[in-house]
């Protein structure tokens, strides 16, 4: 088991809402070492810490640090953060942690100063979160249970609008993304879960990246709908995305979408333990080149594609909504545990285009598909 430190609110920082699955607004301290893990909050948090009843975990209350001694020396939660990261260190026996990339540089500082060596460790924390525990992974699947109620919702207004001079019109009112984004939220409350923004783009918008969508839907257009919010309990994400045509899809973009559903399914059946997330990448532009397709691995280096396939086929999801593994250029082999996106798409300046995403849980012997809607442009 690894020396470590972790300093944190349990909303912001992933690394320590792993450790203890609870929304926890301010920061306290995780440190884990001989053999021991210590979760040290403020008293009003410490009940529904204990009431999780995770297994080895002691939840300890500020108070037994000298806490209520600190705050008649005037000091705030940050500075009794700082002075408890190392008395728990050294109630345990610590003379050299590691910590996650992000940890604060004052806490750092001090227990240096107190003899308390601290490295960072991306990879460790990385590595800690990939496999996905049985909270996390009920959390995702909420999470994509109400994806695609969302996306139900969204889909049946599409389904019941009609073309009124080069938009789409609703009740008598022109049905826009805004407009959907609105049934979406209503949607995320109701299953418990929360997203700062989606997207709903349409016509040339779906062509640019994580452009959030704006405006009147028009007839015949591309509709491109990517929710990826995060269940409350849990902390954790899912990720999904269909595209759309209201009509008659354009010739062009029923070739996307026949492409990037292939490459979709490709993927899905190399998704296992020990295949290299950039392997799967490779597979999916060749597939796209073979038909005539840029993509990141055939353009001229310093090139910026804005057609094509100009992204990452995949990430890794939980407490982040893009976390490891990766499988891009630059990805990650596979292990039993990851949650993974698998998300093609084609695209054309001008024009827009078509993304595809699944959700897939990687098993022992293969991947389990968390993702379970169809894939027609036809709403």
């Amino acid at each position: 088991m690894a020396n470590l430190i972790i300093v944190g609110d349990s909303i912001r920082n992933p690394e320590i809402r792993h450790e203890l699955p609870l929304a926890v607004p301010d920061p306290f301290v995780y440190v884990e070492g001989d053999g021991r893990r210590l979760a040290i909050l403020t008293s009003f948090e410490v009940g529904r810490a204990r009431a999780l009843g995770i297994d080895g975990l002691e939840v300890r209350a500020l108070e037994e640090y000298g806490a209520d001694e600190m705050v008649s020396r005037g000091l705030q939660l940050e500075d009794i953060n700082r002075e408890v990261s190392l008395i728990a260190c050294r109630e345990l026996g610590l003379t050299e942690v590691v910590a996650p990339a992000t940890f604060p540089l004052e806490i750092a500082d001090h227990l240096r100063a107190g003899g308390v060596q601290i490295r960072a460790d991306r990879d460790l924390f990385s590595l800690r979160r990939r496999v996905k525990n049985e909270h996390e992974l009920a959390g995702i699947r909420r999470a994509q249970r109400a994806c695609e109620a969302a996306m139900d919702v969204a889909r049946d207004l599409l389904r019941r609008a009609e073309p009124n001079s080069g938009a789409l019109h609703l009740d008598g009112e022109p049905l826009t993304c805004e407009r959907v984004k609105a049934a979406i939220e209503t949607v995320f409350s109701e299953h418990g879960v929360t997203a700062e923004e989606s997207i709903v783009s349409h016509g040339p918008q779906t062509a640019v990246g994580h452009d959030m969508g704006s405006g009147a839907i028009g007839p015949n257009e591309p509709v491109l709908v990517d929710l990826f919010p995060r269940d409350r309990e849990s902390g954790c994400h899912a990720d999904m995305t269909r595209t759309f045509a209201v009509g008659t899809p354009p010739e062009e973009l029923a070739q996307q979408q026949q492409l990037v559903k292939e490459a979709l399914d490709r993927s899905v059946a190399e998704a296992r333990p020990g295949v290299h997330g950039t392997a799967v990448y490779r597979l999916v532009c060749d597939l796209f080149h073979e038909h005539g397709f840029p993509t990141q691995l055939s353009k001229q280096p310093g090139e910026v594609l804005e057609d094509g396939f100009y992204h990452g086929l995949g990430h890794g999801i939980g407490v982040e909504v893009h976390e490891h593994p990766y499988l891009s250029r630059s990805g990650d082999e596979l292990m039993a545990g990851d949650v993974i996106t698998i998300e093609p798409g084609l695209y054309r300046k001008g024009f827009g285009g078509c993304r595809l995403e699944d959700l897939v849980l990687v098993t022992d012997d293969g991947a389990e598909k968390l993702t379970s809607y169809p894939y027609d442009l036809a709403p």
